[in-house]
């Protein structure tokens, strides 16, 4: 498996991996599938856009695409020192083999190298146990439990906000 950068080259196979993403596991994201579904090629494409304040890793088996992270500078003058963690997610069948753990990896190699960039940021449904103990693994440390946080249906979940310091 490798990690490297994804362009608006990777749209298709970003696009597959993101909607079974939200279809399979709702839970785990503040995104829906029939939100993203209807996007636009444009919309994809300007998510894959390289800038530097955005950061889209893929993790690859070979030709597949088996798990993203996004990391997005804030704009405010004030707050780019932080960044956020989005759409970290690795398909079940590269789970258990160092996938996460090579994602999150090269994710904050690279944000190390962003010119004042100190900590980063993530939420993370507080049952969601091993991507909490992949995070906590990486240094990150919670300072907040939102609850109810996040409703699919009737069923509340509470949000776990976690935070890295860089420096």
């Amino acid at each position: 498996m490798n990690v490297r950068p994804l362009s608006p080259d990777d749209l298709n196979d970003y696009r597959r991996i993101r909607l079974r993403a939200l279809r399979d596991h709702p839970e785990n994201f503040g995104s829906t599938y029939e939100q993203e579904s209807r996007m636009t090629t444009e919309q994809w494409e300007r998510r894959l856009s390289p800038s530097e304040d955005r950061i889209s890793l893929g993790l690859y088996d070979g030709e597949r695409l088996m798990g993203t992270a996004v990391l997005v500078r804030e704009q405010r003058e004030r707050m780019r020192h932080k960044a956020n963690l989005y759409a970290m997610y690795v398909a079940p069948e590269a789970r258990g083999k160092g996938a996460g753990r090579l994602l999150l990896e090269e994710l904050l190699k690279r944000a190390r190298e962003m010119d004042g960039l100190e900590q980063i940021h993530l939420s993370v449904v507080s049952g969601n146990e091993p991507a909490r103990n992949l995070y906590r693994q990486f240094g990150f440390i919670t300072y907040g439990v939102e609850p109810r946080a996040e409703k699919i249906g009737d069923r509340a979940l509470d949000v776990e906000w976690m935070v890295c310091f860089l420096t």
